[in-house]
């Protein structure tokens, strides 16, 4: 065997040896299959509608259970196993979800001292409605009184017993497209006077 000038056949063999070594610690870094199972902190970037999202150049991560309403911006735990695959367990970010207006159609209005009209989209896959509006005037059964907009619309419809004035009763309806609508009163309304939309009845699933 030809050795390095100066270099005892003992000492090339051991570089030789670690070169090897290091080679094979880079390759298996690597590749998965050596790696085996690892998990990181990543932000999505996008959100598919075939339950995957896009995070940090890694394309196509199967979102789990638990993980509900991906968000394009949330920090969250991938997680992937020996074969390469990867999956998105959950949200990590610290912020907390507030109420946002709902938008009341016209003639529509915050009754004070009540909560303004809002919903709140939750973790586990539901919204809530909050607050009391109110119109005076006549008050047509299936009448639109408010829509919500694509992010807290339930899959779908749902229905909540309310009041509209004092004595008689009747029915919000939220629907898969937004519209929220009252109906279904148990009286006469008067064409004159206040109407009422309840809001706070409403908790439902989004999915």
């Amino acid at each position: 065997m030809t050795t390095l000038p100066g270099r005892p056949a003992p000492a090339v063999h051991r570089d030789l040896a670690w070169a090897l070594k290091q080679q094979a610690t880079r390759a298996g870094e690597r590749a998965p299959s050596v790696r085996g199972s690892d998990w990181r902190l990543a932000t999505v970037t996008a959100v598919g509608s075939d339950g995957t999202v896009d995070v940090d150049g890694i394309p196509a991560v199967r979102c789990m259970p638990t993980y509900t309403l991906p968000a394009v911006g949330d920090v969250i735990v991938i997680d992937q196993n020996s074969s390469g695959e990867w999956l998105a367990w959950g949200r990590t970010a610290t912020t907390t979800r507030t109420w946002t207006t709902l938008p009341l159609a016209s003639g529509w209005s915050r009754l004070s001292p009540y909560y303004e009209p809002a919903y709140r989209i939750w973790d586990d896959g539901t919204a809530s409605l909050c607050g009391l509006a109110v119109m005076s005037g006549t008050l047509t059964s299936g009448a639109v009184v408010a829509t919500l907009p694509a992010e807290a619309r339930p899959a779908s419809q749902v229905r909540y017993t309310v009041q509209i004035i004092t004595g008689i009763h009747g029915v919000m309806t939220i629907f898969p497209n937004g519209n929220i609508t009252l109906g279904d009163f148990t009286g006469t309304l008067s064409t004159t006077g206040q109407k009422w939309a309840q809001y706070d009845v409403a908790h439902y699933r989004l999915i």
